[in-house]
């Protein structure tokens, strides 16, 4: 039996863009597609065309829902894929939202950028796709569970098993059988951290002839944090915000990370560390995200937390741009959490505290809060 061949399209020599080809006896089975995010010249590989043939490609298996892993897949089938995409249920439910809120940033990148062009008499943009491109991709996904084998052609098989980093995300284990023992791979995907609130510990299956595992943070020890002491960091910064009568404004990813939050500062209210106060929901994407979360709560470590901070009176969304735009009128202390994590877009930029809660970038202190004090 020939060996497989593995085919390097994107997080070789750069973070993002993950996308894999295994090729064996003439069966082509791609791992992720994902966009390329970071600076202006990485943006750019979006746009140029694919390095394989999207209609040769007989499967696609995909890690988690998370934009660097998934985010050209509505690309790829608007260039002519045809195949299955296999991915678990979470996954799905999470890319329903995520890929159209992609679409809805590439419309709007491109609308403005075409303003531009018209006033300057330069040629009239496309965008990598759209909503309706983002709808017709997500008619091809199909769902597989945890540890439960898929048969895919060519003598291949695959399972999925918990990475511990994202609702629904998963390693891939693939089996390709022949006449002689069957070779075994793993696709880790992203996998953890530990110290998630809602994930589980990733499940780590061990025997592989190859495995092709994320390196991000591969040179560093990462302490873990328990639960009491992120809640206690937390605590303290809002009671300083809750001092000055404003309103602490909380950059945050819309998924995941402000579920965590919103599970994090209900439990500080209800233990009397935190005055009850209103917390808003300002993303839309954050508001849809969490009705994933809540479908999904039974598989959660700590799901429970989540439900019950969303039936808290406290807790609220905003739907419309006008509800946003009322929040500054808003009296006496609240907790605004709102896209995006990095501050570069959404409804984030108004408000006079700040907590991150995650990786920003190299730039964004100085890009958006020029005369900010670090203080954590």
């Amino acid at each position: 039996m020939a060996e497989p061949t593995i085919h390097f399209h994107g997080a070789a020599g750069s973070v993002t863009g993950s996308c894999f080809v295994l090729e064996h006896e003439g069966t082509r089975t791609m791992i992720d597609c994902g966009m390329f995010q970071g600076s202006k010249t990485e943006k750019e590989l979006n746009y140029r065309p694919f390095a394989f043939v999207p209609q040769a490609i007989d499967n696609v298996i995909l890690t988690h829902a998370h934009i660097d892993h998934s985010g050209l897949i509505p690309k790829l089938v608007k260039a002519g894929l045809q195949a299955p995409i296999y991915a678990t249920q979470a996954t799905i439910d999470l890319c329903g939202i995520m890929l159209q809120d992609s679409a809805h940033i590439q419309e709007s990148e491109v609308e403005q950028l075409n303003r531009r062009n018209r006033r300057r008499q330069r040629a009239q943009l496309e965008p990598i796709y759209t909503a309706e491109d983002a709808r017709v991709a997500m008619t091809q996904f199909r769902a597989v569970d945890y540890e439960t084998w898929q048969e895919l052609a060519g003598g291949l098989r695959f399972r999925f098993w918990d990475a511990g980093h994202l609702l629904g995300s998963a390693s891939i284990e693939i089996e390709i059988t022949g006449a002689e023992a069957p070779i075994r791979l793993l696709f880790s995907g992203d996998i953890g951290p530990r110290h998630k609130l809602l994930e589980t510990a990733a499940v780590a299956p061990r025997g592989f002839e190859y495995v092709i595992c994320e390196s991000t943070y591969g040179d560093r020890e990462r302490s873990a944090v328990s639960d009491a002491a992120r809640r206690a960091l937390l605590c303290d910064i809002v009671r300083k915000a809750h001092r000055r009568n404003g309103a602490l404004l909380i950059p945050s990813f819309a998924v995941e990370r402000t579920q965590e939050l919103l599970a994090d500062l209900n439990v500080l209210i209800d233990e009397g560390s935190l005055p009850a106060c209103p917390i808003i929901i300002d993303s839309p994407l954050a508001s849809r995200a969490t009705e994933v979360f809540q479908r999904h709560a039974a598989t959660l470590a700590n799901g429970k937390l989540l439900v019950k901070a969303l039936k808290s009176k406290t807790v609220r969304f905003t739907e419309t741009a006008e509800q946003s735009k009322a929040l500054d009128l808003m009296r006496g202390f609240h907790i605004v959490i709102a896209a995006s994590g990095m501050c570069e877009a959404g409804r984030i930029r108004h408000r006079n505290w700040f907590r991150f809660n995650g990786f920003a970038r190299l730039g964004i202190w100085r890009a958006c809060l020029p005369t900010a004090e670090k203080t954590a």
